[in-house]
């Protein structure tokens, strides 16, 4: 299964963070162990890769642009109810790339960075729709990256 989907808003700013750029993310997974509960579920493992970028405005056109580069290693157990919906949940480790910069300019202000690189998790839940026979469209609710992210998947 190969992804890509969008995730609004992320847990990677806080308070007083505009976005640039919202959450953009690809994962692929790979089926491990299936024929579990009756047939209907299954174990996956795979890659996952998202990129965001926020700014945070420190005075009247100055402050930082932050941008992260996530990436993780996903598992996932899942199980289909009926054959077109596919519910999960798992968790992922990864590592958060982070750079920084500043922008404008104000007296007073010195030019810092706020690099952070670090190794994090998340956990989640979703569903996949297959609305074709390979195509699915899809939505999860998580801790860690985004709390709400959907997209579109492609199996293989």
């Amino acid at each position: 299964m190969i992804s890509l989907g969008l995730g609004v808003p992320t847990y990677l700013s806080g308070r007083g963070y505009s976005m640039s750029m919202p959450l953009i993310s690809g994962s692929f997974e790979y089926g491990i162990v299936d024929g579990l509960i009756d047939g209907k579920a299954s174990i996956g493992v795979g890659g996952y890769l998202a990129y965001t970028s926020r700014k945070h405005e420190v005075v009247r056109d100055y402050g930082y642009k932050y941008s992260n580069f996530i990436v993780g290693a996903r598992g996932a157990f899942h199980y289909a109810p009926i054959p077109v919906l596919d519910t999960y949940g798992g968790a992922m480790l990864g590592y958060d790339i982070v750079s920084s910069s500043t922008y404008g300019t104000a007296s007073g202000i010195g030019h810092y960075t706020a690099d952070a690189s670090e190794i994090g998790y998340s956990v989640f839940v979703g569903v996949r729709y297959f609305f074709a026979r390979n195509i699915a469209v899809f939505a999860e609710m998580g801790y860690g990256v985004a709390p709400i992210e959907a997209g579109i998947s492609f199996k293989f």
